[in-house]
Order: C-alpha cells, then sequence, then structure tokens
C-alpha cells in the first residue's frame, strides 16, 4: 500500500540527483539505495570474519608480495 512521506527541499535535491534516468521514481532510487547498503554490509561482514581468521597483510607483506 502506498504511503506518503514528508522530506526536505534538500533531501528532494539529492535524490533527484541519484536517480539514474529522469524518470525513475523516488521509490526507486531508495530501493537502490537500501540495496546498495545490504550489499556494503554483507561484504562488510565477510571482510571482519577474514580478519579474525587471520586473513590479512601488513603494508611490509603487500609490499614484498607485489615486488616493492
Amino acid at each position: 500500500m502506498p504511503t506518503t512521506i514528508q522530506i526536505s527541499n534538500n533531501i528532494k535535491q539529492i535524490l533527484d540527483k541519484m536517480k539514474i534516468f529522469e524518470r525513475e521514481t523516488y521509490n526507486g532510487v531508495i530501493e537502490n539505495m537500501i540495496e546498495d547498503n545490504l550489499e556494503l554490509n554483507d561484504k562488510t561482514k565477510k571482510e571482519i570474519e577474514e580478519a579474525r581468521e587471520g586473513r590479512t597483510f601488513s603494508h611490509e607483506e603487500v609490499g614484498k608480495i607485489i615486488g616493492l
């Protein structure tokens, strides 16, 4: 069921700039933001888990790996 929300003019301008195409709905823009946020959260969780498992390298180790 659709609902109406109130946003400031500043937020509306930001949402307008985030539209992929001119006639995209604000609902579409917000859905994309939520999707991106969820993907980022999953990626961040994975990176944290990998760090806990010791799958990280120091700057020095990376330098040796890439030959610097």
